[in-house]
């Protein structure tokens, strides 16, 4: 039995299915092309990266003053209400990178030692806006999301995100309905020891996959089972189930979690075949060579944007500083224009 019909046998009563047909995902022929397809050794330091010019500064500067004498929410604040002409520019270069180049982008830097903390949140929610447009991030409908360790160990139910464990190479939200376009973080403190961020791009994985085990890529392209992490209405199903790699709109995108889906054939009673293990281990262990990653070191103020579906990221494992008010904590915006701005879209 092929591995598409012994899906198909409990999809029914146990797991949500998203995604096209097995039998209508085509794989695209040969490797796949565009400046995104990076390694570490064809990028140079300067690829991605978008310093702060001193009119953008100018700008920004004067937006928090205007903050500072009209208060309002930050999810209320719009780009239409602000007049900043050279941070458009700035984020519509940020934004052509991401979709014709390495796809990603490090903006460097807001300057934290002049803002508090809610003012740099207010400043990185406009500029975002100008790349996509926030989407909630959980089920209870969170935009602006606190990355932080919250002391939980990682599983069911609990995100690494609120843990300090180290995190394989993922897309966010592969485990559920509408996956962000783009994954911004702004860094208002690094952790006092780990905690680097990689970025990796699954083109040039693929790529490889594809030239050292052939054989393995059509299993790629059918269903995996993920675990939902009990982001759903409590009468949903608990596992989702969808390829790793699709062609959307004719390109191919990714969307993919070692841990989840680990985590959903446990949660199913159901182990992988071999050809399904093989194939997700052996993904796993490319993109965990180092020639793959581009590994950085987040500073206060830096603001780092990922294409969500063609790159990858991860951070290592960290310690923290014992007061909670030095320890490790970035903003998280997922940003999606497609779907309504709900959680499942």
């Amino acid at each position: 039995m092929s591995t598409a019909d012994q899906f198909a046998a409990h999809v029914d009563a146990q797991v949500l299915w998203d995604g096209p047909s097995p039998a209508t995902n085509s794989i695209p022929e040969g490797e796949l092309h565009g400046d995104i397809a990076w390694t570490r050794n064809t990028l140079k330091d300067s690829d991605g990266v978008i310093k702060l010019g001193d009119e953008v500064v100018a700008e920004l500067d004067s937006l928090v003053a205007d903050l500072r004498v009209n208060s309002l929410p930050i999810e209320a604040l719009c780009t239409a209400d602000f007049h900043l002409p050279h941070s458009r520019t700035m984020m519509a270069q940020a934004k052509k990178i991401l979709e014709e180049g390495v796809g990603f982008v490090i903006i460097d830097k807001l300057p934290m030692e002049r803002y508090s903390v809610d003012e740099a949140r207010s400043v990185y929610w406009l500029l975002s806006q100008m790349v996509g447009r926030p989407v909630a991030q959980n089920w209870q409908g969170k935009l602006l999301y606190d990355v932080r360790d919250l002391g939980k160990p990682p599983g069911n139910g609990v995100r690494p995100d609120i843990t300090n464990a180290e995190q394989n190479f993922h897309t966010d939200n592969s485990y559920n309905l509408c996956p962000p376009e783009y994954v911004s973080l702004l860094c208002v403190r690094p952790a006092k020891e780990g905690g680097v961020s990689s970025i990796v791009s699954f083109y040039s994985v693929f790529n490889a996959l594809r030239q050292r085990h052939p054989q393995l890529i059509s299993r790629l392209f059918q269903p995996y089972v993920f675990d939902r992490q009990r982001e759903h209405a409590p009468e949903d199903l608990k596992l989702i189930a969808h390829p790793l790699v699709q062609v959307d709109k004719s390109r191919a995108v990714f969307r993919l979690s070692h841990r989840h889906v680990v985590t959903g054939y446990q949660m199913l009673g159901r182990e992988m075949d071999d050809e399904s293990a093989s194939a997700l281990e052996t993904l796993e262990s490319i993109m965990r060579e180092p020639i793959f990653a581009r590994e950085f070191f987040f500073e206060p103020g830096q603001i780092q944007i990922v294409d969500n579906k063609r790159c990858g990221h991860r951070r290592s494992g960290f310690v923290d500083h014992d007061e909670f008010e030095r320890k490790r904590h970035l903003v998280r915006l997922w940003l999606r224009d497609e779907g309504r701005r709900f959680y499942n879209g």
